[in-house]
């Protein structure tokens, strides 16, 4: 089979790729719209796979049906993975994983784009700045930033919070994925000057500013999205402990509903919050060092108190009774 030259086969070939994901894009879409609406995303869909199979047909220099085949094959692979079929819990996605997704393919299309035209003083002024701003970034997100916010939100300190590294490591890959939400400026500065836009001609000095704007937005994007991720997913911890149901994680953190038996009269309990009730479920943020983590639903405020003078014990749900002897003689 003849391929095109290296550079016009991957052109050819991302070209597919977008086509054969613009059905499944579109069908997602018109799951959730109305009327004439829904009828604009169904003529999408038709659009897609149109072209998708005409790109297909002229990947190769000969043309011909086994390029149509993989064409259709990546339709129906993206279809799948849109409405849920290959997932296990049949969720599929949804209309912002699909702008994220767009937005994150594109950004790094451009960027690449950009990287290629570069001359040595671009160089200089964007990956110098670029290369130290990812090595603070990642340093800062090593030190989870994200379950900083999520801990603040519920009135706790990030020393409360055990969490594993590895879910440590993956809140800072998506606070890093959160930076690179606002790199569609230069992205785009990428594709201007891929097609010789008139107002992208080379300029040193234009890309130091341009950069300095960037960053700027780099580091307003990016604390906004965080605090909204955190923000968002306390107010589902608060949500669930309100209506007694299963809270959600956290990147690694696990709430839980959790009976506390006291070991002691309820006067000598050592910790600090709200005062003990033992006749009710609390949530469970586990035990950090020898102090149990805890949040009270009806203050809404944290209860800290020695791991060693309680008996903490597992429960279904925040409405679940839970029977204790408040002398301090009941044992586990």
């Amino acid at each position: 089979m003849k391929y095109w030259r290296e550079e016009e086969f991957e052109r050819r070939l991302f070209h597919l790729v977008f086509w054969a994901f613009l059905p499944a894009a579109a069908l997602v879409f018109a799951s959730g719209a109305p009327g004439l609406a829904r009828w604009f995303w169904i003529l999408v869909v038709c659009l897609g796979v149109y072209r998708a199979m005409r790109g297909g047909w002229g990947l190769f220099r000969e043309g011909g049906l086994a390029g149509v085949g993989l064409a259709l094959l990546f339709v129906m692979l993206f279809t799948a993975m849109g409405l849920g079929i290959l997932s296990d819990d049949g969720k599929g996605w949804t209309p912002e994983h699909i702008v994220v997704a767009a937005t994150v393919i594109g950004v790094i299309s451009g960027l690449r784009l950009l990287v290629r035209q570069w001359t040595w003083g671009e160089w200089v002024a964007w990956v110098a700045p670029l290369v130290a701003t990812l090595a603070v970034s990642s340093f800062v997100a090593a030190g989870s930033v994200l379950h900083a916010l999520y801990a603040d939100g519920l009135s706790l300190s990030p020393d409360d919070l055990d969490v594993p590294p590895a879910w440590q490591a993956l809140a800072g890959v998506k606070l890093l994925m959160m930076f690179s939400m606002v790199m569609v400026l230069p992205a785009w500065w990428g594709f201007a000057r891929h097609r010789h836009h008139g107002y992208a001609a080379p300029g040193d000095g234009f890309n130091i500013i341009l950069y300095v704007l960037v960053l700027l937005l780099m580091v307003t994007g990016a604390t906004l999205q965080a605090l909204d991720s955190a923000r968002a997913a306390v107010n589902e911890v608060v949500a669930a402990a309100e209506s007694g149901e299963a809270p959600p994680s956290y990147f690694g953190v696990e709430p839980a509903w959790t009976c506390v038996q006291p070991l002691v009269a309820l006067d000598e309990l050592s910790g600090e919050g709200p005062p003990l009730n033992p006749r009710t479920p609390y949530l469970s943020f586990g035990v950090s060092g020898d102090t149990a983590v805890l949040w009270d639903p009806s203050a809404k405020s944290p209860v800290k108190i020695l791991a060693g003078q309680t008996w903490l014990r597992p429960v279904k749900s925040g409405t679940a009774s839970c029977a204790v002897d408040v002398t301090g003689s009941a044992k586990p």
